[in-house]
C-alpha cells in the first residue's frame, strides 16, 4: 500500500506565503532573501498572500476536491534546523482543522485499465529552509542550512493509499506534474519545486514514509528499494517499524535518520496571528470557469482533431511545452 503526500512550490508567485521577501531564491546568495517574518522573530507577524490560495484553489479543482467554506491555519511544531521558529503554518485536517479542499480523484491509464486515485486533502503551507550536505546525506561530517526557501508557498496534496506499485506511484507524480504544468501554477522543471514524500507498507506491516524525494524517477527508485528491504526483513523473521527515512539519491538507498512521529507530536493548534479564511462559492466558481484546458482534456482533443492515437496524445500532454510545439509546428504548416 502506497500513499503519497506531494509538495509543489507555487512558483508563479513573487513573493513568499506570508511576506514579501523574493520566492525567486535560487539564483540568490544563501540567507540573503530573509526577514523577520520567514526567520520566526519574536514580535514578527504573518500576513496571508492571497494569490497563493487562488492558485491552490486552482489546483483542487484540477483534481475535483471540494473546496472549503472556511479554511484556518494551524502550527505545526517539530524541532528541526530546517525550520527557524521551530514550527510550520501549515493545516490541519482534525480536530476542528480545514484544509482548503478535500476530497477528489485523479484517474491513471495502465496499459487497458483506468485505476482512480483518491485525493484525501488539498493544503496550503510554508516551505522549510534547505539543509545542504557538503557530500552526502551518509557521509557528510556537518550540515548547512539556507533559509532562502523558508517561508515560499506550498500546495501539499496527500492521496489515499490506493497506489500498488512504485510504477503507479511515478505515473501519478507525472500526471500530477503535467498538470500543475499546464496551470501554470509550477515550474516543476525547477531544482526542488515539487517534493515528495512517500508512506508505504507491505502486508498489512508498520508505515515506512520515505521523505523528500525530488523526482517521480527517484520516487520509483526509493520505493522500490524500500519493498525490497521490507521484504527481506519480514522474510528473515523480523518486524517493521514505524519510521521516516530519507531517499539518498549518491548512493541509492533510504536511511533512517529519526523514528517516525506520531500526529500528536506535531501538537497542532491554530495558528493565532491569522484569521479563519472564507472562501466565497463566486469566488471559486469565477476560478473554476478560468481553468485551462488541462491534460486529459487535451489529449482528448488530439485525439479528436488530430486523429493522434490515445497513447500518442498521452506523450504529448504529459509535458505542456511538448504539446504547445505540437500545436505550434502545426500552425506554422
Amino acid at each position: 500500500m502506497i500513499g503519497l503526500e506531494v509538495h509543489a512550490q507555487l512558483t508563479s508567485l513573487k513573493s513568499k506565503l506570508f511576506c514579501s521577501c523574493s520566492a525567486d531564491y535560487r539564483r540568490l546568495p544563501p540567507n540573503t532573501s530573509v526577514c523577520p517574518v520567514c526567520l520566526g522573530l519574536p514580535g514578527s507577524l504573518p500576513r496571508l498572500n492571497g494569490r497563493a490560495l487562488e492558485e491552490v484553489l486552482k489546483i483542487a479543482l484540477a483534481l475535483h476536491s471540494d473546496p472549503a467554506h472556511e479554511t484556518v491555519f494551524y502550527r505545526k511544531h517539530y524541532f528541526y534546523p530546517d525550520m527557524a521558529k521551530n514550527f510550520q503554518i501549515s493545516q490541519y485536517d482534525r480536530g476542528g482543522g480545514v484544509t482548503v479542499a478535500k476530497g477528489g480523484w485523479l484517474d491513471l491509464t495502465l496499459g487497458q485499465f483506468v485505476k482512480r486515485v483518491k485525493i484525501r486533502r488539498v493544503q496550503l503551507e510554508e516551505d522549510v529552509a534547505k539543509i545542504v550536505y557538503p557530500s552526502s546525506l551518509l557521509s557528510s561530517e556537518y550540515v548547512m542550512v539556507d533559509y532562502n526557501r523558508a517561508g515560499v508557498a506550498l500546495c501539499e496534496m496527500v492521496t489515499e493509499p490506493d497506489l500498488s506499485s512504485p510504477r503507479e506511484a511515478r505515473l501519478f507524480i507525472e500526471k500530477y506534474a503535467s498538470i500543475l504544468d499546464h496551470l501554470g501554477v509550477t515550474d516543476t522543471s525547477l531544482e526542488g519545486s515539487l517534493r515528495v514524500d512517500a508512506n508505504i507498507s507491505i502486508d498489512g506491516g508498520e508505515r515506512v514514509e520515505l521523505k523528500n524525494i525530488n523526482s517521480p524517477k527517484d520516487v520509483e527508485k526509493a520505493l522500490n528499494y524500500e519493498v525490497q528491504r521490507q521484504i527481506m526483513i519480514v522474510e528473515r523473521g523480523g518486524k517493521i517499524e514505524m519510521q521516516t527515512r530519507h531517499w539518498d539519491e549518491l548512493n541509492r538507498v533510504t536511511v533512517a535518520p529519526r523514528f517516525k512521529e506520531e500526529e500528536e507530536d506535531y501538537r497542532y493548534f491554530p495558528e493565532s496571528d491569522l484569521p479563519p479564511i472564507r472562501i466565497e462559492q463566486d469566488f471559486v466558481e469565477s476560478l473554476r470557469a478560468a481553468l485551462p484546458e488541462l491534460p486529459d482534456q487535451r489529449a482528448e482533443r488530439f485525439v479528436r482533431q488530430y486523429g493522434l492515437t490515445p497513447y500518442q496524445a498521452g506523450v504529448l500532454v504529459s509535458q505542456k511545452r511538448l504539446a504547445d510545439f505540437f500545436e505550434d509546428r502545426l500552425g506554422v504548416a
